[in-house]
């Protein structure tokens, strides 16, 4: 298996970003895996990374569905690329968790929530996360678990019955000013204080 991140297509290939998006149909036809306790594993994530819109939030899930790992960052979705999109989760997951790839199946779920504007239904933004969340856990070794949704009315596991209306996103967003920050804790946490912190 080939590691690192490919050289992507020639900009502006229309042809090659639509390939890069999965919709919603074909999501549900993977047989994604839906937490047992959705709402508990969004309140986790949220309270942990506290998202704006335009927010990400990468978890990785243990035995037990247990939160083991998490970080959180912004990205540009102007132009929906699902390449630049498991680039950019599969970084933040070489930083918090190392990888599954000699198992012969993987033992962790990595989640994605995005939190943003706008209604929770999908959008080519989602299909395009869910391509890059789907390759980004093949190249780590991790099973690829759910998207979810956070936006002012609430939060949806796409694809999926489980939503409820709270944790939401706020209705405006400040203008992040400073560098984006990835958060990262382990399982075994030594220490009863925050999570470390590193630049993304």
């Amino acid at each position: 298996m080939a590691f690192g991140s490919a050289a992507a297509p020639a900009p502006g290939s229309v042809s090659g970003q639509h390939s890069r998006i999965v919709r919603l149909a074909e999501w549900t036809r993977f047989g994604i895996p839906v937490p047992e306790d959705a709402h508990a594993l969004v309140t986790g994530l949220y309270e942990r990374h506290q998202p704006r819109p335009q927010t990400l939030v990468l978890g990785v899930l243990g035995p037990g569905e247990r939160l083991v790992a998490s970080a959180s960052f912004n990205q540009e979705t102007a132009r929906p690329d699902g390449w630049e999109y498991r680039n950019a989760l599969l970084s933040r997951l070489r930083r918090i968790v190392p990888h599954d790839l000699r198992r012969r199946t993987p033992t962790r779920t990595a989640v994605l929530l995005c939190c943003r504007f706008g209604e929770p239904g999908w959008t080519a933004v989602d299909g395009a996360w869910m391509w890059g969340l789907r390759d980004a856990c093949t190249l780590h070794g991790l099973r690829c678990g759910t998207y979810i949704t956070l936006t002012a009315s609430g939060w949806q596991v796409m694809g999926a019955e489980p939503s409820g209306s709270q944790p939401a996103a706020a209705r405006s967003a400040e203008p992040r000013n400073e560098p984006v920050m990835a958060s990262a804790h382990s399982a075994e946490p030594t220490s009863p204080g925050p999570a470390p912190r590193i630049t993304a």
